[in-house]
């Protein structure tokens, strides 16, 4: 068993409040985030959001399970890109909720075909730990082997 912590500190309102987010590998520390970060700062270059952070787990968690799927397949991957992007809209009312995530994947992997490649993607698309968490949302791949 593993357990990954990660802290949030907040102080005010949700609206005009800030918060910051530390993790244990030091790689967050003190990162700010707020209201106008995650919901008016599209291009995110003054703080963190939960969105973007779940989109880089689940990036990270799709690729290294792509990789374990090439291997077990006989196959060892030269480049394996993955951009994700979460979406999150307003359900209704002032309630919000991620709607949608998308896999845009490019991929180098010397002597795979294409069938081969989309059956191995979709099976760590559907089975890395990231992707079963987040179960109840839609989930799409777009994938392209090089």
């Amino acid at each position: 068993m593993m357990n990954r912590r990660a802290i949030s500190t907040w102080q005010g309102s949700g609206l005009e409040g800030k918060g910051q987010l530390t993790v244990t590998s030091g790689v967050l520390n003190e990162t700010p985030y707020s209201f106008k970060m995650r919901f008016e700062d599209e291009e995110g270059r003054s703080g963190t959001n939960p969105e973007e952070l779940l989109a880089a787990s689940h990036a990270g968690c799709f690729n290294m399970a792509l990789s374990f799927q090439l291997v077990g397949a006989g196959y060892e991957a030269e480049m394996l890109e993955t951009k994700c992007t979460v979406t999150l809209e307003n359900v209704g009312g002032n309630d919000f909720g991620v709607t949608k995530i998308v896999l845009d994947l490019q991929a180098k992997v010397p002597g795979l075909d294409n069938d081969k490649f989309m059956e191995l993607a979709n099976n760590a698309k559907n089975g890395c730990p990231i992707s079963k968490a987040l179960s109840s949302v839609d989930i799409q791949m777009n994938a392209v082997l090089k």
